[in-house]
């Protein structure tokens, strides 16, 4: 049963991981899309509306395999953790559905008038098609941030006599205390991807002097998207999330912060290896009474650390937490001063033909995926060992009958499926960048 359960959690976390790839960008694109033709409308420069067609079809490609990598984990609630679908269906089910229904059909049905109808939408007609895809990503954002919202912390609802749940309040369900940061905070961490990942094709057409007034076009708009963003997912978004886990799972923020004893004046850990044997962070280089002031905006609060809770309470993997969480602060910290850098050599006209820069822009598009990767881990890793926390373990969600060896099957199953997915996407996308933006087309 043991060996069944983790190799479920890996399907899960593998497929999972994978999928969260693409939506990511299609949700921080969606918006960047709107700001492009926002500046079509205003200044009346072509260029702003031929860059918002080419990344609507970067986003219609990124889209569809989102959809692809996103069905098979719906699936798995049903065949790998079959008794927490039949605990919990009945609240998930409401979230899950709604996203369906509302978001997916409202983003997807936009996303085809934006892409092929924009002579007979007309300008006005066309930025507000962009502006429903733009919505449709967001709102499909909110109900699933919904959902894991009510694992994190449930509320609004009622036992059934066979200890089923079903949602007693859907305004309770949807406005969750829990929601409000981790759903900004998830957003604008989306937007931080995209806005990467545009400085770093407008980087590469500068850098090869092809597309060069595109180029510029996305630098501009990419450094701009990347610098707020990459402020706002810091403070305070992340802030306030940060402190929604010590509110409500404060031996999960223990965790977090590698704080094995409560303490005053507890101390900022920046660096560390937490000693699961002795209970201590090992070379640690930290900043005195920072955590309890950045938490309680008291120098001498009290922080509980890891030790004032049962270890049956304890998160289940510690060491993981406490990296993925660190991980994510500090590409979040290099996040700022690279976008602060290249917004401080465009504000000085020097930045397209710093070539330095531009290569920096260039390579470092991958570090917002990480950086988003290592935030969700830090969000599920810290649940553990709850799969809806103070309710139900881990333990006892998944299915009783499907065996090890079928879950590895699937597992490897997934694993090629998801190989050869990826190398057409990643095929497409180079194929697209490379005829660039002035063959993107127009819609008719």
């Amino acid at each position: 049963m043991e060996d069944a359960l983790l190799i479920d959690r890996v399907q899960f976390a593998f497929t999972i991981m994978y999928h969260y790839l693409f939506p990511q960008l299609t949700m921080g694109l969606g918006l960047l899309i709107v700001v492009l033709k926002g500046l079509f409308l205003w200044k009346k420069d072509e260029r702003y509306n031929q860059s918002a067609r080419f990344w609507a079809k970067i986003f219609a490609i990124n889209f569809a395999v989102g959809v692809v990598t996103g069905i098979p984990m719906e699936f798995q609630f049903g065949t790998n953790w079959a008794r927490f679908s039949t605990f919990a269906g009945g609240v998930i089910g409401q979230t899950l559905a709604m996203e369906g229904v509302f978001a997916f059909f409202l983003e997807s049905s936009f996303l085809g008038l934006f892409l092929f109808g924009e002579k007979k939408l007309g300008r006005s007609g066309h930025f507000l098609a962009a502006v429903m895809v733009f919505l449709g990503s967001w709102l499909s954002g909110y109900f699933i941030i919904a959902t894991n919202a009510w694992m994190q912390h449930p509320l609004a609802y009622a036992a059934a006599t066979d200890g089923s749940l079903h949602v007693s309040d859907y305004w309770g369900l949807l406005l969750n205390p829990w929601i409000g940061w981790q759903y900004t905070h998830n957003m604008i961490g989306a937007v931080v991807t995209a806005a990467f990942v545009m400085t770093s094709v407008g980087a590469f057409y500068l850098l090869s002097n092809r597309n060069v007034e595109y180029g510029k076009v996305f630098v501009r708009v990419g450094v701009g998207a990347g610098l707020i963003g990459s402020l706002l997912v810091a403070f305070p978004t992340g802030d306030g999330q940060v402190k929604n886990v010590a509110t409500y799972q404060p031996v999960t923020f223990a965790g977090m912060e590698g704080l094995f004893e409560s303490k005053e004046g507890a101390e900022l850990m920046l660096i560390g290896q937490p000693d699961m044997e002795k209970l201590r962070m090992d070379n640690p280089l930290y900043v005195p009474q920072l955590l309890s002031f950045l938490t309680h905006y008291r120098w001498t609060a009290e922080v509980k650390g890891l030790q004032a809770f049962p270890k049956e309470q304890w998160p289940t993997n510690i060491p993981l937490l406490y990296y993925s969480y660190h991980i994510m602060v500090g590409l979040g910290t290099i996040f700022m001063a690279i976008m602060a850098l290249a917004a401080f050599l465009l504000w000085k006209k020097k930045l397209y033909q710093a070539r330095w820069a531009l290569w920096i822009l260039l390579l470092a598009f991958p570090f917002p995926y990480i950086a988003n990767t290592a935030g969700w881990m830090t969000a599920e890793l810290g649940r553990q060992p709850w799969l809806v926390y103070g309710l139900m373990r881990t333990l006892h969600g998944a299915s009783p009958t499907v065996s090890a060896g079928n879950g590895l099957f699937t597992l490897l199953g997934f694993l090629g499926m998801y190989f050869v997915i990826g190398v057409l996407f990643l095929f497409l996308v180079v194929k697209r960048i490379n005829q660039g933006p002035e063959n993107a087309g127009s819609a008719h």
